[in-house]
Parts: structure tokens; C-alpha cells; sequence
């Protein structure tokens, strides 16, 4: 009679996929540029080739740097795929570079502002606030679930696991675990303000999985393991092709570090300017390519495929790459990670570039439903011991001081 595993071996022989699985992705991450690069471009073939069989399309998602540089490279080998994006979302400069390579903009589903008061808000990380979202919204079906959250104690599903990773860090637990006060006996703290990380399922998930769905076509992604977070465990357990029932997308860039990424932006960037051509002729099958009248807007390359607000592409005193403006960027109302950023944190700096859209957001894009007073993401910020109000001090250098010259 065959043996029927325990909860207990499937548990230890589940966590030694996982290992396996990471040790594999960070061998890959050790690979030299030239070899991850010849990689990137055999497995974008392989999603094509793919997706023909299936009788299916591809398409890339576009937004910051790492996607922008995707949708470059996938022209550079040859691949010939539509790109969408709901470049509204992106900051201004970003939304240049869109329009100068032909991207489809999609509208998003609901406005900021409605996703924050109908929504919540998406702070600490997209994995944290899933979880608060559930002790914010307590139901039957969720109820096991809520106990994990709070204990880290697991049921059936969770192989009746202990101390698991569906606890809170105490750190978020005191600040949001009071919704289970009296079902488990703790005395944690409730914020007056709603956690959601459905931010990017209303803003931009869903308007491209629509026109996916539309198209029966699915994504070249722009993803790194090296990111960290659910995209690290993601691309870890699936690599850089994945083929669901349902889910299937290309990461090509996958083992990718952050030099390598912006080592191919700057080579996607040369690419660009010697085939402008390519670019123009996919700028003028768009509407925006034309005014309200109807008439042709004349197409104009941008400067740089490299977005203004990353600054400049330099060689630190490591001899490592890295921009000399944001590092990261996305939707101007995301919050996640804003806890481990030292000041100048994303914040400050959208006050330097719009101190108004700064004002609405940090003070008055939502409403109390209970007081009816005024708040936005201050009121968060000042929950989570994030400083914000204060104009930080600037570092000073020899070069900020005018030269003396000696009598």
C-alpha cells in the first residue's frame, strides 16, 4: 500500500522546492550581462512562439524604466508586439516617452481620489496591506484566515503551521491588529483610516487584463526578481516564462540586477535614436498623433528613452550604475515602502516638483466618513511615525559655497 504523505512532509518537501527554486534564480542573477541578455532574448521568442500555438497574441505592459527599456528590446530582436499602458498614472516625463513610442494609453478605472476613499489606502507593502485589508473587513469565509493574521497559527490549508508568514510583523500588528481584540484577546490599536492594496487592480490591473481579454493576448513583463516582494517570489517559483489556465506572461528580464537594466537602457536608448523610423510610423496610428480638429501632430523623439525624472545613467565611486534622480517610480499615491525610505522620501519630492497636487493629497483628498473632516495621506503618514510636514534639511557641499578668492 502506497504511503500517503503527512501535512508535515508536505510542508518540509514544499519549503525544499522553494529553496531550490531561489538558489536556482540567484545563480542565474550571478550570470554575466552578455549571457542574461542572449537569455532575455531566447525566452522572449519562446513566449511568442508560445503564444502561436495557442492561437494566441502577446503584448508588453509599459510603464517605468524597466518596461520602457523592455519595449525597446523586444523591437531591437525582432519581436513586433503592440504595448498598452494607463500612462496617466505615470509622472509627466514618463508619459513623453509613451507617446514617442507609439504606446496604446488606457483610461483607468476609478480616479485616485475614489480609490483612496472607497478603497484605502496602500501603505507599508502590497503583501501587508492585503492582510490588514482582511482585518478591516472580517467576514465567516475569512475567518481562519484573520486568526493567521493576528497568531501566524495556521488551519489545514497552512498545514497547521506555526509562527507562519501570514502573521503580522508586531511592528504593523500593534498598529492595525485591534480589529481581533475580542476574538483573541489582544489589545493592538485600530488606525481611523482604510488600508487596501487594490490601488493597482482599479488604476491599472484591470484596465489591461480588460484590453488583454479584448485582444486575447498576454504580457511581456518587465519584472526582476531582484526587486524583492511578491514579484521576487513570483518570478522565483514560476522563472521568467509562466503558462497557467489563466495567468500566463513573459519576464525576460527575471535574473536581472539593477546594472544590468540600466546598462540595456542605455544601449535601448542608442537603438532608439538609429531607428527613430520604427517609432514614428507607431506614434501616428494613435489618436493622440492628432489634435481635437483631427489634424497630424507632428511626431518628435524625445531627447532620451530614459524618463527625465530618473535624471542621468552614472558610474558610482563602485563603478556601479545607478540614476542620478528617482530611483524607483510609479503612481504618485503609492505608498509602499514609504516606511524604509530615508528623507528625501517620495513625498518630499512631489512637493518640490508640484507643491499643490502635495497640498490636495497630503490634506484634503479624502473625507472622514464619521467626522466629515478633511484628511489624506499626512494622517497616515503621522500613524506609521513617518515624518512629512517638515521641509528636510539639504546635505550642503564644497560646490553650494561661492569660491573666495584669497586678497
Amino acid at each position: 500500500m502506497e504511503d500517503i504523505p503527512t501535512p508535515d512532509e508536505e510542508f518540509v518537501e514544499w519549503k525544499k522546492k522553494k529553496s531550490e527554486a531561489r538558489a536556482r534564480m540567484v545563480a542565474m542573477q550571478k550570470q554575466p550581462y552578455e549571457v542574461k541578455k542572449r537569455r532575455s532574448e531566447l525566452r522572449a521568442y519562446e513566449f511568442v512562439e508560445q503564444m502561436d500555438e495557442r492561437g494566441l497574441n502577446a503584448h508588453v505592459s509599459v510603464g517605468g524604466l524597466d518596461s520602457i527599456t523592455l519595449c525597446v528590446f523586444l523591437k531591437y530582436i525582432g519581436i513586433d508586439v503592440p504595448a498598452i499602458s494607463v500612462s496617466a498614472l505615470e509622472d509627466k516625463s514618463i508619459q513623453k516617452v509613451h507617446k514617442a513610442l507609439g504606446v496604446t494609453i488606457l483610461k483607468p478605472y476609478k480616479t485616485k481620489v475614489q480609490v483612496l476613499n472607497e478603497c484605502g489606502f496602500p501603505v507599508i507593502s502590497k503583501r501587508i496591506a492585503g492582510k490588514i485589508a482582511l482585518l478591516q473587513n472580517p467576514s465567516e469565509k475569512n475567518k481562519t484566515v484573520r486568526h493567521a493574521i493576528i497568531t501566524g497559527e495556521c488551519g489545514e490549508l497552512g498545514h497547521y503551521a506555526k509562527n507562519s508568514r501570514m502573521k503580522l510583523p508586531q511592528k504593523w500588528l500593534k498598529l492595525f491588529g485591534g480589529y481581533e481584540n475580542e476574538n483573541e484577546g489582544v489589545h493592538y490599536q485600530k488606525p481611523n483610516f482604510k488600508v487596501s492594496n487594490d490601488c493597482c487592480y482599479w488604476l491599472k490591473e484591470k484596465p489591461c487584463d480588460d484590453w488583454a481579454k479584448d485582444h486575447e493576448s498576454f504580457p511581456f513583463l518587465g519584472m526582476m526578481a531582484s526587486e524583492g516582494g511578491q514579484r521576487e517570489e513570483a518570478l522565483t517559483d514560476h522563472g521568467c516564462n509562466y503558462y497557467g489556465k489563466t495567468v500566463m506572461r513573459s519576464a525576460p528580464f527575471a535574473p536581472y540586477m539593477r546594472n544590468d537594466i540600466l546598462k540595456l537602457a542605455m544601449e535601448m536608448d542608442k537603438w532608439y535614436h538609429e531607428h527613430v523610423g520604427v517609432f514614428a510610423k507607431l506614434y501616428y496610428d494613435q489618436d493622440y498623433s492628432r489634435d481635437a480638429d483631427g489634424n497630424l501632430i507632428p511626431y518628435e523623439p524625445v531627447e532620451s528613452i530614459i524618463p527625465k525624472i530618473y535624471g542621468e545613467i552614472v558610474k558610482d565611486e563602485n563603478g556601479n550604475l545607478r540614476t542620478t534622480g528617482a530611483q524607483r517610480t510609479g503612481c504618485s499615491m503609492c505608498g509602499f515602502g514609504i516606511h524604509m525610505e530615508e528623507r528625501t522620501h517620495r513625498f518630499d519630492k512631489l512637493r518640490e516638483r508640484n507643491p499643490k497636487e502635495w497640498e490636495f493629497y497630503m490634506y484634503k483628498c479624502c473625507t472622514d466618513p464619521e467626522t466629515g473632516e478633511k484628511f489624506g495621506w499626512g494622517r497616515v503618514l503621522d500613524y506609521i511615525g513617518v515624518e512629512w510636514e517638515d521641509v528636510p534639511p539639504v546635505q550642503m557641499s564644497f560646490s553650494d559655497f561661492p569660491e573666495v578668492m584669497p586678497e
